[in-house]
C-alpha cells in the first residue's frame, strides 16, 4: 500500500472532474434536486479513480526504460542520446518521460510525450550540445504513466545514473579526417591549392602521362626503357607540427556558446589528427603566464590519445600570456625546424606590437602561423544600415575595429610571419587550409 501511495500522482483531469462535482454540491444548496446527481457522480468518480489505480498498479513491472549514451561526448557538437522504452502490460499507456539531464545544460523542463500500445517498444532520440569540457552526470529517468481514463498517474523512476566525459570535438575530428586521404580535398570550405613545384622526397619512377612536369623526366631511365619515364615525388613526411595554445585571459571571450579557447582546443585536435594521417609528427604546447603542458611531437600510435587527454584538461587562466617564456620553452624543448600553429587573440595593435619582437624571433627558428580571431558580432554590426547619427558613430568605430584586424595580418606578413584571421566557427577549416597550403608549397 505504501508503494502505491509513494508513486501515485493525481492528474489535471482528476481535479477538473472532482472540481465539477464540488461545484454541483455547492449549487445543490440553492437547487436541492441537484444533490442526488452530485452524490451519484461522486460515487462513480471514486469508483473510476480506484479502477484507474488498479489498472496502473496491478503489475509490478509496467515499463522498462534504457538510456543509451555515447562513451564520451564531443564539445560544441550535436551528440545523440537514445532512450529505449517498452510497455510490458496489455494496456494502452500515455507516457510522459522526464530525463534528469546534467546540470551544465540547465534544462529544467525537459520532457517527452508519447503513447505506447500494449507490449509496444519504441526508441526515442534527442540531441545535446555541450559547451563546457568536463564530467556530465545524468540522473534518473522518471516516467509518468496514464491509462485512457487519465485520472491517476503512476511514476516509475529508473536508476540510470551515469557519468559521461565531454572531450574536445571528436565528431569534428572525424568529419575532417577524410581530408588527409587525398592531397587536394573536395570538401566544402577547403580551397584547392595550386602546387608550386614539388617536394624533394622521391617516391617512384613511372611512365610519363600527359600533364606530368617535363622537369621531372628521368633521362637515364628513359634511355634504358625506351619510353619517357618521370620521377614521382610525394609530400615530405615526419615533419613536426605543433599546436601552441594561448590559454590566458585573451582567449576567454565567448562566441556561439564556446570560448575562443574551446574553439582552439577543437581545432588543435583536428589539425593533429590530419597531420598524423599525413604521416607527420604532432605535438602540443599550452602556455599563459607560465608554461603549461609540453608534448613532444611524435607520430606513434598513441600520440592522438595523449593529445586528447591533455586538451580535455586545458582550462583558461586570468592572467596575461608571457611570450618571452614561450620563446624559451620552444627553444629548449623543440629541436629542429617545425610548423607552429599559435592560437591566440589580439584585440588591438598595441597587443600585437608588444609581442611582435618575440614572434619574429620564433619565425626565424620555425615556420610560425599566427591564428587569431575575427570578432563576428562587431563585423556583422558594421554591415548594418545606419539611420541615426548615433548608429553612424558606432558603425564607424566598428568598421575601424574590423579594418585594424586586417591590418594586423598585413603587419605580420610584412615580417614574413604567416597569419590566419578567421571566424571562430571556421577555425578548423581555415587551419587545415593553411596546413595543406604550406605542405603543397614545400615551406615546412
Amino acid at each position: 500500500m505504501i508503494r502505491v501511495f509513494k508513486h501515485l500522482y493525481l492528474s489535471r483531469r482528476f481535479f477538473l472532474l472532482f472540481g465539477g462535482i464540488a461545484a454541483l454540491f455547492a449549487f445543490s444548496f440553492a437547487l436541492p434536486f441537484i444533490m442526488p446527481i452530485a452524490q451519484t457522480l461522486l460515487v462513480l468518480g471514486f469508483a473510476i479513480v480506484l479502477t484507474d489505480i488498479l489498472l496502473l498498479f496491478r503489475s509490478k513491472q509496467v515499463i522498462t526504460v534504457i538510456r543509451k549514451c555515447p562513451r564520451l561526448m564531443s564539445l560544441g557538437s550535436d551528440n545523440n542520446i537514445k532512450i529505449e522504452i517498452e510497455n510490458k502490460i496489455n494496456l494502452l499507456l500515455k507516457v510522459t518521460l522526464i530525463d534528469e539531464l546534467p546540470m551544465q545544460f540547465q534544462h529544467r523542463d525537459f520532457s517527452m510525450q508519447l503513447q505506447l500500445a500494449p507490449n509496444e517498444k519504441k526508441e526515442l532520440q534527442y540531441v545535446l550540445k555541450p559547451l563546457i569540457r568536463g564530467e556530465y552526470h545524468f540522473g534518473k529517468i522518471n516516467v509518468f504513466l496514464q491509462t485512457v481514463i487519465g485520472l491517476a498517474e503512476r511514476r516509475v523512476a529508473q536508476e540510470q545514473q551515469i557519468v559521461v566525459p565531454v572531450y574536445p570535438s571528436i565528431i569534428q575530428m572525424k568529419h575532417f579526417e577524410l581530408m588527409s586521404v587525398t592531397k587536394i580535398s573536395n570538401f566544402q570550405g577547403i580551397k584547392k591549392m595550386r602546387r608550386l613545384g614539388h617536394s624533394y622526397e622521391f617516391e617512384q619512377i613511372k611512365n610519363y602521362v600527359r600533364g606530368d612536369d617535363y622537369r621531372s623526366i628521368n633521362w637515364k631511365a628513359t634511355g634504358r626503357k625506351g619510353d619517357l619515364m618521370v620521377n614521382q615525388f610525394t609530400d615530405e613526411k615526419a615533419q613536426q607540427i605543433y599546436s601552441v595554445i594561448d590559454n590566458s585571459r585573451a582567449m576567454r571571450m565567448p562566441f556561439n556558446g564556446l570560448s575562443l579557447l574551446d574553439h582552439a582546443v577543437n581545432a588543435s585536435l583536428v589539425i593533429s589528427n590530419v597531420a598524423l594521417h599525413k604521416q607527420d609528427k604532432a605535438g602540443l604546447l599550452i602556455f599563459s603566464d607560465k608554461t603549461g603542458t609540453i608534448l613532444k611531437a611524435e607520430s606513434s600510435r598513441g600520440q592522438l590519445k595523449k593529445i586528447l587527454e591533455i586538451l580535455y584538461k586545458v582550462q583558461d587562466k586570468h592572467l596575461e600570456a608571457n611570450y618571452e617564456l614561450l620563446y624559451m620553452s620552444l627553444r629548449n624543448n623543440v629541436k629542429g625546424r617545425s610548423l607552429l600553429f599559435l592560437y591566440t587573440n589580439f584585440e588591438s595593435f598595441y597587443a600585437l606590437d608588444r609581442v611582435l619582437p618575440v614572434l619574429r624571433k620564433l619565425n626565424k627558428l620555425h615556420l610560425l602561423v599566427v591564428v587569431f580571431f575575427e570578432n563576428t558580432e562587431i563585423a556583422e554590426y558594421s554591415q548594418q544600415v545606419a539611420d541615426t547619427t548615433e548608429k553612424i558613430y558606432f558603425q564607424t568605430i566598428a568598421q575601424l575595429f574590423v579594418s585594424e584586424k586586417k591590418q594586423m595580418v598585413q603587419r605580420l606578413n610584412q615580417y614574413g610571419i604567416q597569419a590566419v584571421l578567421t571566424r571562430p566557427e571556421d577555425l578548423s577549416v581555415n587551419t587545415i587550409n593553411k596546413y595543406l597550403e604550406l605542405k603543397s608549397r614545400g615551406m615546412i
